[in-house]
């Protein structure tokens, strides 16, 4: 089964603890300080393997959570660092965080990695809290939380030539003949409803992956049909073999279906316009197919500009044809630069380059409910969480650090006094005023 989006859990790995711990040495006071610092959490990155040409595997496991760090140990030695966990992707994927539609990472090359959740820091044990004043700290912190969010995945086909056409012209039928794909084949418009690929052997030692995309029609680019579904797997394809029926056995003018699907890749991405495309014309041995390959031949004359494009007669059926149209498909491959770019076309959603560092805001907002001043603040709250206000030495740490923020003058200027109730966070402490600190 073929599936090319996906939207997942990825949640960094916390961090490990860090201890309070002390040694047991004479003339040290309390021993002297020992808690190690927790480990760090594990990363989550995703990896590109050329292996894979779907997202079947995140069809059934939707959730990746990393390891979390070792606890701090005794004797102020560190704790083990998590693993990452490595999650293999197939080239061509999208990585787009849910929340903002802002694309993460644009993935397309072997062995490419990017951290898509970063483990949390380990909490620092209480070695790394002496000072001259408090040579013994009974102050510890918590690991950090690993990074967490939703993602959006979503492939496009990094296949090096993709078949277009309208539906039921011969595209799967003839990727059928010149690979071992098995792609699903009827009497029927539609018949493919995802992309199919295969490789293909020229017979000279040489080959490529050719790829069969869903059929298009009139408006694919705003979305009708199998649209974008369609469209946003051609703009990875390095050749495009544009396959028309000939015979007109259905009543279609191939020139007209020629000029259709061009204009709906041209609005879609006008970069598709100079991307090199070679026509199949299909169905050859079908009556009237030669006559309508000269008609074909006098129009495209006329409407083609500077640009030369290969016409190859053949029949899927009776492979007349095929074997030119694979040495075409190869020479006109190796003339393409393996570097090929592609300007990423933007969704209904406008998309911005996702900014993986992310400054921490010390700002913080007072605000009084009631008889209750509650300071709001990312940064605040974040270190709350990790310092453990469970002991003296790490209320008075937290006292100090609310002086230097200015969050006491603050407070006394929105009118708060000896005794009256803070709230920071999940956290609620009493203010006084005359020493100045929160308890």
């Amino acid at each position: 089964m073929f599936v090319d989006k996906a939207k997942i859990f990825v949640k960094g790995g916390n961090g490990g603890d860090g201890i309070v711990s002390y040694r047991r040495e004479k003339y040290v006071p309390e021993g002297g300080p020992a808690g190690g610092d927790g480990g760090k959490g594990g990363n989550i990155i995703f990896r590109v393997d050329e292996g894979l040409r779907t997202l079947m595997d995140f069809r059934y496991q939707k959730h990746f959570k990393g390891e979390r760090g070792e606890r701090g140990k005794v004797k102020s030695m560190h704790g083990a660092n998590a693993e990452d966990m490595i999650v293999r992707i197939p080239p061509g994927t999208i990585i787009i965080d849910d929340d903002s539609q802002e694309i993460i990472a644009d993935m397309t090359r072997h062995g490419q990695e990017i951290i898509v959740a970063k483990g949390g820091r380990g909490g620092r044990g209480n070695t790394r809290f002496a000072t001259i004043n408090n040579p013994a700290p009974d102050i510890a912190e918590t690991g950090e939380e690993g990074q967490e969010r939703w993602i959006v995945l979503e492939l496009k086909v990094m296949a090096d030539v993709g078949l277009v056409g309208f539906p039921s012209v011969g595209k799967s039928t003839l990727l059928s003949v010149v690979s071992g794909a098995k792609p699903k084949i009827g009497a029927y418009h539609f018949t493919t409803l995802t992309p199919n690929l295969g490789v293909v052997d020229v017979g000279d030692d040489r080959s490529f992956v050719m790829a069969d995309l869903p059929g298009l029609i009139e408006g694919a680019h705003e979305g009708v049909g199998l649209g974008h579904e369609f469209l946003r797997h051609v703009e990875r394809t390095r050749v495009i073999i544009h396959v028309l029926d000939m015979s007109g056995s259905e009543g279609r003018d191939p020139f007209e279906d020629w000029l259709q699907i061009n204009e709906e890749l041209v609005l879609y991405n006008e970069k598709l316009a100079d991307r090199p495309q070679i026509i199949a014309a299909n169905k050859m041995d079908m009556p009237e197919a030669a006559e309508h390959l000269e008609r074909f031949k006098q129009q495209l004359e006329e409407v083609r500009g500077e640009k030369e494009y290969l016409i190859v007669p053949m029949s899927s059926l009776t492979k007349q044809g095929v074997q030119e149209l694979l040495y075409k498909a190869m020479d006109t491959l190796e003339s393409v630069p393996d570097d090929l770019e592609i300007e990423e076309v933007k969704d209904v959603t406008e998309r911005k380059v996702f900014t993986f560092e992310k400054r921490e805001e010390s700002s913080y907002t007072i605000r009084k409910e009631n008889e209750l001043y509650v300071v709001e603040s990312e940064s605040i709250e974040k270190y709350l969480k990790r310092m453990k206000v469970t002991s003296y030495d790490s209320v008075m740490r937290f006292a100090q650090i609310m002086r230097k923020m200015g969050v006491d003058a603050a407070l006394r200027k929105h009118g708060a006094k000896d005794g009256d109730t803070v709230q920071i966070g999940d956290f609620t402490f009493e203010f006084f005023e005359g020493s100045d600190y929160m308890a």
